[in-house]
């Protein structure tokens, strides 16, 4: 399944809304060449919603970790929203958790990209515990 990525902007918050896998070949691509693209037009805070990605392999994370280091050094920030249980696992269990600011409130996103908003940031534990539970 291709990826599909729609832009729109809240708050001058770039928000890319992705659909499908990020995997090795013509998705992360696309998905670099997104980004280089919005870093260029001067829109550097990005937020990827990632709610209807429902798989990513190991090269789908090393171009989330290019696109995060590209953008920090044009003076931009990237966050990632919306993630299921599965990616969630995979950055907990890669310590990608501990670069990426992850979000499951796009407002919240959206606050954490101005100082002195107030946001509710995720909580990686409290998920587990609670998805845990349920199982």
């Amino acid at each position: 399944m291709p990826l599909t990525i729609r832009d729109r902007e809240r708050e001058g918050v770039v928000i890319l809304d992705l659909k499908g896998r990020l995997t090795a070949g013509e998705e992360t691509a696309v998905l670099r060449e997104k980004l280089r693209a919005e870093a260029a037009a001067g829109r550097k805070n990005v937020i990827l919603n990632l709610a209807e990605v429902d798989y990513i392999d190991s090269t789908g994370l090393g171009t989330l970790v290019i696109c995060y280091t590209s953008l920090q050094k044009a003076g931009g920030a990237l966050k990632l929203l919306n993630l299921n249980r599965r990616n969630i696992e995979l950055l907990v269990l890669t310590k990608l958790s501990t670069v990426f600011e992850l979000f499951n409130d796009e407002q919240d996103a959206v606050n954490s990209f101005f100082p002195g908003r107030r946001i509710q940031r995720f909580d990686i534990l409290s998920f587990l515990q609670s998805q845990r539970a349920q199982e």
